[in-house]
């Protein structure tokens, strides 16, 4: 086993202990009165009008997909922001491959009315 690995097996189970050790002080020493009052979902000091466990359109989770889709596509031009400058014209190249094909799938979402809310 490398010597470099030694200090992260000795300081693991150290940390596990003290995130135990603290949870459990804190649970001898925090008030514990649970009434009816407290254990109501709090929305901003309004009575919830229904259950929270109402059902969802499917138009929701499609728009939420494709936000985190497009979300995570465009971290991917932060590395080539980095180094625009070492990659010359080739890199910008590259990006506008990348932009076009994310613009592809922006229209061919937009057209089969997936980003439509109502």
């Amino acid at each position: 086993m490398p010597a470099g690995y030694l200090p992260i097996l000795i300081y693991l189970p150290v940390a596990i202990a003290f995130i135990i050790l603290l949870l459990l002080i804190a649970k001898l020493l925090r008030p514990s009165a649970p009434e009816a009052v407290k254990l109501e979902a709090y929305e901003c000091g309004v009575k919830a009008g229904s259950d929270a466990r109402g059902r969802y359109t499917v138009r929701f989770y499609i728009v939420a997909i494709l936000f985190v889709i497009f979300d995570v596509e465009t971290i991917f031009l932060y590395p080539w922001a980095v180094r625009y400058r070492q990659l010359g014209w080739f890199g910008v190249a590259e990006v506008a491959v990348f932009l076009a094909i994310l613009v592809v799938g922006y229209i061919w979402a937009y057209k089969k009315e997936a980003l439509k809310w109502v």
